[in-house]
């Protein structure tokens, strides 16, 4: 059985390490202050061999919110649609990202016991939609596919 926890830790040291931006796993993250981005856990799917054989795939969904914001050094400034646009282009990358080369990811996605097969985006709902807004958000959901290695 692939554990989705490891997945889910590795996902979440893989966007901080290569967005340079604090992770928070279902809240806010904690001492920081926006920009950052929400990690959620979605959805499961398991499919090949029966779920107590060792050998299954799993298929997790993640959701990753990109909060934009104010910046602290200008008090009557807002988060704005560029910034949180970038941010989810750096999360498309961080997660998507191949090196047109080898074909390899960018970013690997080291989960022990299991090997990561696949990675899509699953849906891309966008920004939230008042620009007036102090902090806007981003929501991505992406799918990845783990056999056990």
């Amino acid at each position: 059985m692939i554990a989705r926890l490891p997945v889910t830790m590795a996902l979440s040291a893989l966007l901080a390490s290569a967005t340079d931006t604090p992770v928070g796993r279902g809240r806010k993250p904690a001492n920081a202050n926006p920009p950052y981005h929400l990690l959620q856990a979605v959805s499961a799917q398991t499919s090949g061999a029966p779920f107590t054989d060792l050998n299954e795939d799993i298929t997790l969904v993640y959701q990753i919110t990109s909060i934009s914001g104010p910046d602290p050094k200008r008090p009557d400034s807002h988060g704005v649609a560029d910034q949180v646009e970038w941010m989810a282009d750096k999360v498309r990358t961080a997660i998507l990202g191949r090196d047109p080369a080898t074909g390899l990811w960018l970013h690997p996605l080291v989960v022990p016991g299991a090997k990561v097969i696949g990675r899509s985006l699953d849906t891309e709902p966008g920004g939230s939609s008042d620009p007036a807004d102090a902090i806007m958000s981003y929501v991505q959901r992406f799918e990845l596919v783990l056999t056990s290695a």
